[in-house]
C-alpha cells in the first residue's frame, strides 16, 4: 500500500515538473510553435511513455506492460480527434499562432484534472457494480457505429452553449489583448476572446474523455495504469497538434478506424467476464493494426476535396 501511494505521489510530481519546464523555461515568451519544435517534442513525449512503459513492465510484470502500451496507444489515437477540432477551433477564432501553446498548455492541464476525477468515479463504479461494465461496453460499440457512419457537419463554436452561457455571466473583450485569459477595462474585469477559446478545448476533451475513459477500462482496471496512460497520451497532445495540424485532412479514413477501435474494445468489455475474453496483448495488436491500416489507406486513397468543418469565418474576435 505505502509502495502505491509513493507511485503516485512520484509520478504526479513527475508530470509537474515537465509542465513547470515546459511553461518555465522552454515557452517563457509566447512565440509559434515551429514544426521542427513540434516533432522534437512529439519524440520526447513518445520517448518518456514508453520509458515509463519499460519501468511498469520491469516493476509489475509483462501483463501490466502491455496493458499500459495498449491503453497508451487507444488513448493517443483517439485524442486524434482533439487535434483535429483544436485546429478548427483556432481558426475560427483567429487565434494568432504565438498565443495557440498557451491555451493548449492549460487546456491539458485542466484536461488532466477531469480525467482523474473521472477516472477515478469509474474505478468506484467498477468496482461497485460490475454490470457497468456492459453499460461502458454498449456506449462505446453505439459511440463506435457513430463515428463511422456519421457525416462531417459544420461546427460554429460561438453557438455552443457554453460560450453563450459565459458571454452572459462576464464580459468579453471585442479582440485579443495580448496572451491574457483576463483583463480590467472600464473599470470592469473581462474576459478575452482567448479565455472562451480554453473554455472550448477544455469542453471538447471532456466531451472526448466520455469515449475513451470507457475504453481504457476495456483494456484494465487499474486505475493506476489507466491513470498514466491517459497523462502521457495527453501531455504529448500539445506537439502532436502542432506537427500534424496542417495535415489532419489528409487522414479522411482516421476517423472510421477510431470508430472500429471503439467497436473492438467494447466488445472486448462486452466479454470480459466470459469464456470469450479477449487476450491483452491480441487487443494491442488489433488497435494498432486498424490504426495503421486507417492512416495508410487514407495516404493511398487521398480524399477528392476537403469538406469545410466550420460555419462562415467570422472576424478575429467572437
Amino acid at each position: 500500500m505505502i509502495d502505491q501511494i509513493w507511485l503516485w505521489i512520484g509520478f504526479n510530481a513527475f508530470v509537474l515538473a515537465m509542465l513547470a519546464l515546459d511553461l518555465g523555461v522552454f515557452h517563457r515568451k509566447a512565440h509559434a510553435v515551429s514544426f521542427k519544435e513540434s516533432i522534437t517534442w512529439t519524440i520526447v513525449w513518445v520517448a518518456l511513455a514508453l520509458c515509463f512503459n519499460a519501468g511498469v513492465w520491469w516493476h509489475f510484470g509483462e501483463k501490466k506492460g502491455v496493458e499500459f502500451l495498449t491503453g497508451y496507444l487507444i488513448e493517443k489515437s483517439l485524442s486524434m480527434d482533439n487535434v483535429f477540432v483544436f485546429a478548427l477551433l483556432f481558426s475560427y477564432f483567429a487565434v494568432p499562432a504565438q498565443y495557440q501553446h498557451k491555451v493548449l498548455f492549460w487546456g491539458i492541464l485542466g484536461a488532466l484534472v477531469m480525467r482523474a476525477i473521472m477516472i477515478a468515479v469509474g474505478a468506484v463504479l467498477i468496482s461497485k457494480f460490475v454490470w457497468i461494465i456492459y453499460v461502458f461496453g454498449a456506449f462505446l460499440i453505439l459511440t463506435g457505429i457513430k463515428m463511422i457512419f456519421k457525416r462531417e457537419q459544420a461546427i460554429h463554436p460561438d453557438r455552443n452553449p457554453i460560450v453563450l452561457w459565459f458571454k452572459r455571466l462576464m464580459p468579453v473583450t471585442p479582440d485579443y489583448r495580448g496572451d491574457r485569459f483576463f483583463v480590467v477595462e472600464a473599470g470592469r474585469r473581462c474576459a478575452t476572446p482567448l479565455f472562451v477559446v480554453l473554455i472550448l478545448v477544455e469542453f471538447t476533451d471532456l466531451i472526448f474523455a466520455v469515449d475513451s475513459i470507457p475504453a481504457i477500462f476495456a483494456i484494465t482496471t487499474d486505475p493506476f495504469i489507466v491513470y498514466t496512460s491517459n497523462v502521457f497520451a495527453i501531455l504529448g497532445l500539445r506537439s502532436l497538434y502542432f506537427a500534424l495540424a496542417g495535415m489532419m485532412h489528409k487522414f479522411h479514413y482516421l476517423k472510421i478506424g477510431l470508430g472500429v477501435i471503439l467497436v473492438f474494445v467494447g466488445i472486448k468489455m462486452l466479454l470480459a467476464h466470459s469464456p470469450y475474453k479477449i487476450d491483452t496483448v491480441l487487443s494491442l495488436a488489433v488497435v494498432a493494426t486498424i490504426l495503421a491500416a486507417s492512416i495508410v489507406v487514407s495516404l493511398l486513397r487521398p480524399a477528392s476535396s476537403v469538406p469545410p468543418a466550420v460555419g462562415p469565418s467570422p472576424p478575429a474576435a467572437p
